[in-house]
């Protein structure tokens, strides 16, 4: 008998737990995440890049669970900021803060910038690492848009009622969640993503 292969999403944030889990829904894959791992040591994202985080949190509970393990660092690059808030998008309103926290500490920072000057992308990097700390896949995507004047729909999460992807009047909030899987910048870098593991369940069904 053929097992499925077992798969750990790495991440504590429930909104990137939930679209993680729709965006891999259609792959022959068992899916747990660090709920089923309380005692887990937390891994720091002490990288200056997204890929670096990414790379750190799957290999770190990778060795640490023995399972192969998935790994997204993700946030909003908003170039009136010179990139920020960056790899420090969860932490840039403080260590504790809530998604409304963040973004009204967004919208001040760009109080005086003019509308057609807040151009911005949210950017994710995805790696899969094995158990023996291996980097087996690395991607990464993009979405471009630009920062509304103000937070607008009540879906998603983070940053996402100010997020306006090019193309569309909407934000990440208000679109549903079938076209914000299409376009997104998690949905882009998971397409390499989902090709490897693809791959990896089509060698394990014939294995």
């Amino acid at each position: 008998m053929n097992l499925r292969v077992q798969l750990l999403i790495a991440t504590g944030n429930e909104g990137k737990r939930s679209e993680l889990r729709q965006l891999l829904s259609g792959l022959p894959i068992s899916l747990s995440d660090l709920q089923a791992f309380p005692a887990i040591k937390r891994i720091a994202e002490t990288g200056a890049t997204f890929l670096e985080n990414a790379s750190l949190k799957a290999v770190g509970y990778a060795t640490q669970t023995g399972l192969l393990t998935l790994a997204d660092d993700s946030g909003l690059e908003v170039d009136a900021l010179g990139g920020a808030p960056g790899v420090w998008s969860a932490r840039f309103a403080g260590e504790s803060a809530s998604d409304a926290d963040r973004i009204e500490a967004l919208l001040a920072a760009l109080e005086s910038v003019d509308e057609s000057k807040r151009t911005a992308r949210f950017v994710a990097a995805v790696v899969i690492a094995d158990s023996q700390g291996g980097l087996l896949s690395v991607s990464v995507g993009m979405c471009e848009g630009r920062i509304g004047l103000v937070p607008c729909g009540g879906r998603g999460f983070g940053y996402d009622p100010l997020f306006i992807p090019n193309g569309y009047e909407l934000t990440f909030a208000e679109l549903d969640p079938e076209t914000k899987n299409q376009i997104s910048h998690r949905a882009r870098a998971l397409a390499a993503t989902i090709a490897y593991l693809r791959s990896l369940t089509a060698r394990s069904a014939t294995s």
